[in-house]
């Protein structure tokens, strides 16, 4: 039958665009969850038909589906876990209109989240979400997992941004989910309803986005502080006098000597306990009215229960580069320094973060396993990041995490804020949602792909990822 599927699949598409070698299967194998399972094929369409009549094939003969764009997933989204047909959206990278009437544009779903934003900003627009791995992540990619990033604080979450989809279903038939304009209430919103889906309802092939207009300037701030709560005060502050940050970023202890380590170029004082990266953005006169007031606030003489030991405002373009750097230098550095980094994002009510982090630290003693935490202080996603080095730490780790987890529902929070289920979450995904309403998503799952073959074993499934082994 694999021999079959690539011979017919290559009469459907140029040959070039028809992958079967083992260094091409290994390659489409794995995602950055580092889950692994080999696929039969892998075919790299350019078009909506040939998405179409690929999904056609697939459909008449019960074949498995996984859609693949950087494969930047941390849950194990993109992995083949059933074989099957591995469908590399690389190709599909058009940027096909950007209006700047209508504040929106049409992009296939191969296009990198970057390369998009420069482009939009030539025309004094902006595309606000902005996922760490923006530099090589794909928005088709950042739609299937609901992906958020690191200006939802301000701007919300790639969900706001969705508009309308292109849509080839388990059968091949198209359907277009919304519309160009921003107000849509006729029919059922099978938009948001695709968004976060994880490639398992179908499969996106032209996507419509909202943009905004380009705010005319922004300011960075870094603060450095001796006790991880002044920092959690600090953003409690901030919100309460009403300014309301694009960006509010936490590092714990562990991050920051991971990052010093690995570059030991950044500038970080040797008794910091945690740091805020600070981003406002608006026009001139508000921005510095705000820098300075921040600023103040951040000045122990201001107050004692929420001061830092040294603040740093960026003077230019590159200077807020730099110091976004250190920020995002956290995952490489981690890996750097464990043999394996198993990376969680959790998201919780503001209210619950000292709760959540003392909970971690908690789980680190409990269970003998390093953690280092990070992430998205404005709107409570937090980057736990378990370090696991030894055998004796990895046959403790599904405890550490069922404690995590368990604490995340106690406190009414969600399994992850960004990266989706995936494999890697599905074991957990009962803690979350009671069986009736896991019933109803099984029942639009099936609506959609009635033979089960668009990215099965995701989600519901915890069978697979017991049994997918991890790269070294």
């Amino acid at each position: 039958m694999k021999s079959e599927l690539y011979h017919t699949l290559k009469n459907l598409l140029d040959k070039t665009r028809v992958l079967n070698s083992l260094e091409d299967r290994i390659a489409s194998s794995y995602d950055a969850s580092r889950l692994q399972h080999m696929p039969d094929v892998i075919v790299k369409p350019v078009t909506t038909k040939e998405v179409s009549d690929i999904l056609k094939i697939a459909y008449t003969n019960e074949i498995p589906v996984y859609v693949r764009g950087a494969a930047s997933s941390v849950t194990g989204s993109a992995v083949p876990i059933k074989g099957g047909i591995v469908l590399d959206m690389v190709l599909m990278n058009r940027i096909i209109d950007i209006n700047t009437v209508n504040l929106n544009a049409i992009v296939e779903p191969g296009v990198v989240v970057t390369d998009f934003q420069n482009e939009v900003e030539k025309r004094n627009l902006f595309y606000p979400p902005d996922p760490a791995s923006a530099d090589f992540c794909t928005i088709g990619g950042n739609i299937a997992t609901g992906a958020g990033g690191l200006r939802c604080i301000k701007y919300g979450t790639t969900r706001d941004y969705v508009l309308g989809l292109e849509v080839v279903l388990s059968d091949g038939r198209v359907i277009n989910t919304g519309k160009g304009t921003f107000k849509k209430v006729s029919g059922y919103d099978l938009t948001r309803l695709m968004v976060g889906s994880e490639g398992t309802l179908g499969i996106f092939t032209k996507i419509t986005l909202r943009l905004i207009p380009k705010p005319p300037v922004d300011a960075v701030i870094i603060a450095f502080f001796d006790d991880h709560n002044k920092a959690l005060q600090f953003s409690i502050t901030l919100l309460d006098k009403g300014i309301l940050p694009r960006a509010l970023e936490f590092v714990d202890d562990a991050s920051l000597r991971a990052v010093q380590k690995y570059k030991p170029e950044f500038q970080i004082p040797h008794n910091s306990k945690a740091m805020l990266l600070i981003e406002i953005d608006g026009y001139p006169a508000d921005v510095e009215k705000q820098a300075g007031e921040i600023q103040r606030y951040l000045n122990p003489a201001h107050n004692l229960m929420c001061g830092a030991i040294a603040i740093k405002m960026a003077s230019d373009t590159t200077e807020s580069k730099s110091l976004w750097a250190l920020r995002k230098a956290i995952s490489a550095a981690l890996y750097s320094i464990t043999a394996q980094k198993i990376s969680e994002d959790i998201c919780v009510p503001r209210q619950s973060i000292k709760e959540m982090l003392a909970t971690i630290k908690n789980i680190e003693s409990e269970y003998a396993i390093p953690t280092a935490t990070f992430g998205h202080l404005g709107d409570g996603n937090l980057h736990v990041n378990f370090l696991v080095s030894t055998k004796e730490q990895e046959s403790r780790l599904e405890n550490a995490l069922d404690k995590l987890f368990s604490k995340v529902i106690e406190l009414d929070g969600t399994l992850s804020g960004e990266h989706g289920i995936g494999l890697s979450k599905a074991r957990y995904f009962p803690l979350e949602w009671m069986p009736d309403e896991i019933s109803l998503f099984k029942g639009i799952k099936h609506l959609f792909d009635p033979k089960n073959i668009l990215n099965p074993g995701k989600i519901f499934s915890t069978a697979e990822t017991q049994s997918t082994p991890r790269n070294p």
